[in-house]
């Protein structure tokens, strides 16, 4: 039999921490958090997700629903993205999230030269990601630390208003028969690139 994830009711006397959630202490945490976070409020998580998040961002085309929105905020959470960036649409299926957009700042743009103006005053280079002609390897290409990493709709790719407003398109190596790959499992080898080559250390595991 599995044993349930997370804790239960915490033994009384409780501690007195302003950053705990008295119902979490009476009835257990059970939510999909590492340990340090047990019986935290969802306000006290992203404060302290706050003060180590890292100053890459993410952003993807939404323009027919896409359903791999879910996942890339998901993979932004774990990796401690600055914040998410939905372009176009405002609606999203947040199955995929696994209640992860509750630590996760996200934003909404309503076009691509919206997102380009936001990047520009926010700080951000912007890298599309696409398997496009001229695009240059993911995998050899040094990314800012500042990136906002740009996805397109799945299956359409990026308009080719979000390629002209990137500085740069990198493309993702493959090696089978498709042409592309899912935009979700983009996002994330794009996210650990960024990872890879800007942070080795201080992951939370637990």
């Amino acid at each position: 039999m599995t044993e349930p994830i997370g804790l239960g009711p915490h033994p009384e006397p409780w501690p007195e921490d302003p950053r705990l959630d008295p119902e979490l202490l009476r009835e257990g945490d059970r939510r999909n958090v590492v340990d340090r976070y047990r019986y935290w409020t969802v306000e006290a998580i992203v404060a302290d997700l706050d003060t180590r998040r890292h100053p890459f961002a993410v952003a993807i085309e939404n323009w027919q629903h896409d359903l791999n929105i879910g996942t890339v905020v998901r993979t932004a959470n774990a990796f401690l993205a600055r914040e998410v960036i939905i372009v176009g649409n405002r609606r999203w299926n947040r199955r995929g999230a696994m209640v992860t957009d509750r630590y996760q700042h996200i934003r909404y743009v309503a076009s691509a030269a919206e997102l380009a103006e936001y990047a520009a005053g926010a700080g951000y280079e912007l890298v599309a990601i696409d398997n496009l002609p001229g695009s240059v390897p993911l995998e050899t290409h040094q990314l800012p630390a500042n990136a906002l990493l740009l996805f397109g709709q799945e299956g359409t790719g990026l308009t080719d208003k979000a390629r002209a407003a990137a500085t740069v398109v990198c493309a993702i190596a493959q090696y089978g028969s498709t042409r592309s790959i899912n935009a979700g499992v983009a996002a994330g080898i794009a996210m650990h690139a960024w990872i890879r080559q800007h942070r080795t250390s201080d992951a939370v595991s637990t």
